[in-house]
């Protein structure tokens, strides 16, 4: 290593530390709600005030960073909201779901799916297969019932809409007694709506189809409404639907795991 390297590496390092230091600051502030005083902004990142507002003049030069005069507060910038601007648009909740698909089929060898919420019902978009003989045939473009499919009770249960619920009236004034059976009380379609949401999924026994079951998750996006309903299903017998299950913790964990790469938290549920 030559000296001009040697003297040229402590001020990388330092480049380095700063542009952390920045980096931390934004997140520090994202974390906050993306308005906060510097006292508080500086206990967020663990810094004194002063060493936190010398970055916070910088951030304010490019544009990252405004200070609002009327609080004093530091707040996200027009550069950082164009950043995140660009970055939501890069979250396609069927694109970031298919390494999860790809697991749950490879950890429970049963079949998986996304689907979103289209004009005629909930629609399968992605779909994984295991490599046993199949048994249980859905595809791309198919359509399910929102009452008699564990994902289309995701969707009725989580998005207050007109359409989708009176969709479900119709499904329900046209249902068979077996599949009556399934739901509880004198308002059952409220009654599966607070089920699904006190419990943060939806299962089934053989409400759609004799001998299928299936479990699925919501995946929400960053202003916490539904974007797409996380799937698997198989075949009853060795399907289990509990609440402790394998397949129950699996399946909300990549849902959720979807959910947090589409900038969904604990901020996005409160507002939404």
């Amino acid at each position: 290593m030559t000296k001009q390297v040697q003297e040229r590496l402590p001020e990388r390092r330092q480049r380095v530390q700063s542009a952390e230091m920045g980096m931390g600051i934004l997140k520090a502030l994202g974390r906050l709600g993306g308005a906060a005083s510097l006292t508080a902004v500086s206990a967020e990142v663990g810094e004194s005030t002063a060493k936190v507002h010398r970055y916070m003049a910088s951030l304010t030069q490019e544009g990252l960073v405004f200070q609002d005069p009327s609080t004093q507060h530091y707040c996200l910038g027009q550069e950082a909201i164009q950043i995140g601007l660009a970055a939501l648009r890069q979250c396609d909740p069927i694109r970031l779901g298919e390494p999860a698909l790809k697991r749950l089929r490879e950890e429970l060898q049963v079949t998986c799916f996304i689907a979103v919420m289209g004009n005629k019902g909930p629609t399968i978009l992605r779909f994984e297969e295991p490599g046993l003989p199949v048994t249980i045939n859905v595809r791309a473009g198919s359509v399910l019932p929102l009452l008699w499919s564990a994902t289309g009770r995701v969707f009725v249960s989580y998005i207050d809409d007109t359409r989708i619920q009176n969709m479900a009236s119709e499904e329900l004034a046209q249902a068979t007694r077996e599949q009556r059976a399934s739901l509880q009380g004198r308002n059952p379609v409220e009654n599966l709506r607070k089920s699904v949401r006190a419990n943060g999924y939806a299962a089934i026994n053989d409400t759609l189809l004799p001998g299928i079951s299936a479990v699925a998750s919501p995946i929400f996006d960053h202003t916490g409404r539904v974007a797409a309903v996380l799937t698997a299903l198989g075949a009853s017998g060795g399907f289990d639907t509990g609440h402790d299950g394998r397949i129950v913790a699996l399946l909300t964990g990549e849902a959720g795991n979807i959910s947090a790469a589409l900038g969904f938290g604990e901020r996005s549920l409160s507002g939404s």
